[in-house]
């Protein structure tokens, strides 16, 4: 199975749910685009390491673990988000120490934060973008929220997304309706509606 390179497009705050960030992935060569709901901490995190110019005064989590990973000679190469279930994504870091390579199971948001940091690629397989991939218009971008700075996000234990029943409408109304949150920029309520869809392939 091929594998295929992603880049961070952007993180949208989500408009419906509070602490709620939708991280969105884009293929090299293409149109697809992959959003992946994560935590407001996760989001900070990637925030800060993209926009290089934000020092924080501590290291955050991500940033210890980028300090360890050196100290003691570890690089991570690459990060692959190899599974989805049920709405999650799942993702593995690949990393090598004197020429051994290993791999280790991660949540897809922290893969992501220490892929940044350590300037590694990001892959995902060719079914999953067939399965969760969302096509966006070329001329979106998404910005970066300036609510994302360190000072204002605020990192609770209820910034897990809560589910919505889509279960009543039809494929072609949720295909409309996945139409109508990509176009008004709801990448949380895209990828809610992506899953319901992907269930009922």
């Amino acid at each position: 199975m091929s594998l295929i390179k992603l880049t961070i497009k952007g993180i949208s705050y989500s408009q419906t749910q509070s602490g709620a960030y939708a991280l969105v992935l884009s293929e090299m060569e293409g149109t697809r685009t992959l959003p992946i709901i994560i935590g407001a901490f996760e989001a900070q995190s990637i925030a800060i390491a993209l926009e290089k110019e934000i020092r924080p005064p501590r290291p955050l989590t991500h940033d210890l673990f980028k300090t360890f990973s050196e100290r003691f000679e570890i690089q991570v190469k690459q990060v692959i988000i190899h599974k989805l279930v049920d709405g999650i994504f799942f993702s593995s870091l690949i990393c090598e120490k004197d020429g051994v390579e290993e791999i280790i199971d991660t949540r897809t948001s922290d893969a992501i934060a220490i892929a940044v940091r350590f300037q590694a690629p990001i892959f995902t397989y060719e079914n999953i973008l067939d399965k969760a991939g969302i096509y966006l218009k070329i001329e979106e971008e998404i910005a970066i929220k300036e609510n994302l700075d360190p000072e204002t996000v605020e990192v609770t234990l209820e910034d897990t997304p809560g589910s919505t029943n889509f279960s009543n409408y039809s494929l072609k109304e949720l295909h409309n309706k996945l139409n109508e949150a990509v176009a008004n920029e709801d990448y949380e309520l895209a990828a809610k509606i992506r899953d319901e869809i992907s269930k009922r392939s």
